[in-house]
């Protein structure tokens, strides 16, 4: 396979040189650098790549070139590169037309020129853009190879637990593509193996749990310690920036989770509101870059397992998982976050995991190509999951409850599902049922205020209504109201929960002294990133006023 392909154009030749140089030399080992002078070489070259299907990365241009802007020539080389990314080099004085282009064409990142010195000013652009690049092409340097069918409730899970963890693999279907049915083969594979993970050096992993895939993967499934200063549970916003600031002021942390890092908001395909990012950044990207952090502090990040309990041990608090093992710490942080809520209609059960899932990530959109979608939701997670699918699907349709997207959705998001050629809103309905033959055909949508019912041919079916909190496994211990989110500080104070210290509870804390609650788990919470990552720190300012009492 190939190296993917850096190209930059700038029609300076000395300037053209200047980054050919600088570009080759941090990253000629992992792909082709190339350069043009011209607008009309670039597409030259683009047109050439497509032909011989070799992946594009990156494309860098200069603003000011006589044939045509480097915007014009971005916007157009998405034809034949729609999955690089797009860097644009401008002058100081052409800032508010490269931040224009952020919406206009989807540019990535602009940058002011020079660039010198490389390693301050390009290099850290750059790595960032292949980074989120590779991560959404994990097929181009794999060598973790899984095979298994697309309809399949299990090979579904399994994807999307290696796609949120940052694991590349290569995917074949093992019904479409020869190689899969190739090796299957040779691997004296049935159908209950399914899907096989064929892993370099190791036999292969027949239809693995989650804990077993994350193991034989070398991705970290123990605690390490017998007693931490710190338990966090949940691994989303909340959880993610607890770990940041709790292991960046020395306490010994750890992190379980029992899917990914990122939470519900990792599987956004992008945030395009959270502070500090003007053009956005995925969930999975958030979820990175949060990560990165958390381990650089030293906090440990325990995955693949569910959490199944509370126990108050005296001043210790035990943290239950499934299978028998548990993490002891003196003080717990629960975002365990929300998950979507089941859609009530005929056939979806029957259908999950085969046609019909709950949520997406970024990546999935790519599988849809060519095929009709329908997401069920009128939330922001739902209209940028629809401008994603949009990208590769033939049609996609948003099945929205209420009479105005506007009531639910971010503005800047209605604007752009209404733009897009091929997404269609179909406000005041509902889906009535789902059918089909081991996968998704057909959906039933309702009208809500005439009650007509209209079959249409559907493929896939993302769902994104409601939330429901993950707190059963708290027990009686951990006061909660009817729908199960946590009570917290003066909620707590004036419920019927019993508090035994001679203190209030503090803001974030639940009715057991020691453990609190952040993000979207806790009532009362706005239901947004920022938020959540602000009730994360903000926990561990309590934690330590807590630990110092006890």
């Amino acid at each position: 396979m190939s190296r993917p392909t850096i190209l930059s154009v700038d029609d300076d030749p000395q300037v053209s040189a200047a980054l050919t140089r600088d570009l080759k030399r941090h990253y000629g080992s992992e792909y082709r650098v190339l350069s043009a002078t011209s607008a009309a070489q670039v597409l030259d070259l683009l047109s050439a790549l497509a032909l011989r299907a070799d992946a594009v990365a990156l494309v860098i241009s200069d603003q000011k070139m006589p044939e045509k802007s480097g915007i014009e020539l971005l916007g157009e080389s998405r034809e034949q590169a729609p999955e690089a990314k797009r860097l644009l080099l401008t002058a100081y004085a052409d800032t508010d037309v490269a931040i224009a282009a952020i919406n206009d064409i989807g540019l990535d990142y602009y940058l002011l020129k020079p660039w010198d010195p490389p390693e301050d000013r390009l290099y850290p652009v750059v790595d960032d853009l292949l980074g989120d690049w590779r991560h959404a092409h994990p097929e181009i340097t794999s060598d973790i190879q899984v095979v298994g069918d697309r309809w399949s409730d299990r090979t579904h899970e399994l994807k999307t637990f290696l796609a949120r963890n940052h694991v590349p693999y290569r995917w074949y279907d093992v019904e479409r593509d020869e190689e899969g049915r190739r090796l299957f083969g040779l691997a004296g594979g049935e159908r209950v193996d399914l899907p096989l993970v064929l892993v370099p050096d190791r036999e292969p992993l027949r239809s693995p749990t989650l804990l077993e895939a994350a193991g034989s993967l070398g991705l970290h499934v123990e605690a390490e310690r017998p007693l931490y200063d710190v338990c966090i549970v949940g691994g989303g916003p909340a959880g993610l920036a607890a770990g940041v600031y709790a292991a960046s002021e020395g306490l010994s942390t750890v992190i379980v989770e029992r899917e990914a890092p990122g939470g519900q908001a990792g599987q956004s395909s992008s945030i395009e509101n959270y502070l500090g990012f003007p053009k956005g950044l995925s969930g999975s990207d958030l979820a990175q870059r949060a990560l990165a952090q958390v381990s650089r502090f030293g906090a440990e990040l325990v995955l693949a397992r569910e959490v199944v309990g509370l126990e108050q041990r005296g001043t210790v608090r035990a943290v239950l998982l499934e299978g028998g093992a548990e993490v002891e710490a003196r003080s717990v942080v629960v975002s365990t976050g929300v998950s979507y809520r089941r859609l009530e209609a005929e056939g979806v059960p029957q259908l999950t995991g085969k046609g019909v899932y709950y949520g997406a990530t970024a990546a999935e959109a790519a599988q849809t190509a060519g095929e009709m979608v329908y997401i069920v939701g009128g939330a922001n997670s739902a209209g940028q999951a629809a401008l994603n699918f949009a990208k590769h699907a033939k049609q996609v349709t948003l099945v929205v409850r209420g009479s105005d997207l506007l009531a639910t959705m971010s503005t800047y998001l209605v604007d752009r599902i209404t733009s897009a050629p091929n997404v269609t809103v179909r406000c005041g309905a509902e889906v009535g049922a789902a059918d089909g033959e081991g996968h998704l055909e057909r959906l039933t949508l309702v009208d809500r205020a005439t009650g007509q019912r209209e079959e249409v041919e559907a493929s896939w079916l993302f769902v994104f209504i409601g939330a429901s909190p993950r707190t059963d496994w708290l027990g009686g211990s951990v006061a909660r109201d009817s729908h199960g989110f946590v009570l917290t500080g003066p909620e707590v104070a004036t419920s019927d929960a019993p508090w035994a210290p001679a203190r209030a509870p503090y803001a974030l804390e639940t009715s057991l002294p020691g453990v609190f609650a952040a993000g979207d788990v806790r009532l009362e919470s706005m239901k947004r990133v920022a938020s959540a990552v602000g009730e994360g720190a903000m926990s561990i300012y309590l934690v330590h006023r807590y630990l110092a009492t006890v």
